[in-house]
């Protein structure tokens, strides 16, 4: 649709799977939150120095691990087991908590069941305080009241998609700008300037 719409460039953040770019005959530039989330975590968090990077299920293990090569933390990850189809899943901690700041990232939140039961598994294992990362925060059907009631000190999301209304019903949401970074990315392909510096730093304001 935007091909024949007739857009000649894309530029997106934060593919949910990086083969879409595969899809279309244009070029496309598929940007990362992760710079950001980075300098947010070295800003805002406490004691992250001594923290764990958690991944909630283990497709998401790329993404973790590298976050935790450039902090040069620990990680640990959560097995989903599905018995039924329709019987609640166990989840089992891979990796130790204990007594640390653990820090859950994801690509996106959407109804937040996963991660809440994930929060509690870490709460269960000992972890002092729980964060979560996610790049897009979508938030539907009971994402807010379970957040509300969940054991996250704080849940970081972009604003690839606009969170001032849910940051009002939910105080726990936190939102990154990551508006420098789409418009650093316009000036370049704009300039023709590599894009790719924007894969590992973020935009000086």
């Amino acid at each position: 649709m935007l091909s024949v719409a007739g857009a000649d460039h894309i530029i997106t953040m934060d593919l949910h799977a990086s083969q879409i770019q595969g899809f279309f005959d244009i070029p496309v530039d598929n940007l990362y939150a992760e710079p950001a989330i980075l300098k947010y975590i070295k800003e805002s968090i406490p004691n992250w120095q001594t923290s764990v990077i958690v991944s909630p299920d283990a497709g998401g293990a790329k993404r973790v691990t590298s976050i935790a090569d450039r902090l040069n933390v620990d990680f640990a990850l959560i097995h989903k087991e599905r018995k039924r189809a329709n019987e609640v899943e166990k989840m089992t901690l891979v990796g130790s908590v204990e007594g640390k700041v653990a820090i859950l990232v994801d690509d996106m939140a959407d109804t937040c069941g996963t991660i809440c039961m994930a929060a509690d598994k870490l709460v269960e294992a000992g972890a002092e305080k729980v964060y979560a990362f996610c790049v897009h925060g979508i938030f539907s059907g009971p994402a807010l009241t379970r957040l509300n009631a969940s054991k996250f000190e704080a849940v970081v999301v972009t604003n690839t998609i606009p969170q001032d209304e849910n940051m009002k019903k939910c105080p726990k949401i936190q939102c990154i700008d990551i508006s420098m970074i789409l418009a650093e990315a316009i000036r370049r392909t704009h300039n023709g300037e590599s894009v790719s510096y924007l894969f590992s730093h973020v935009p000086i304001c």
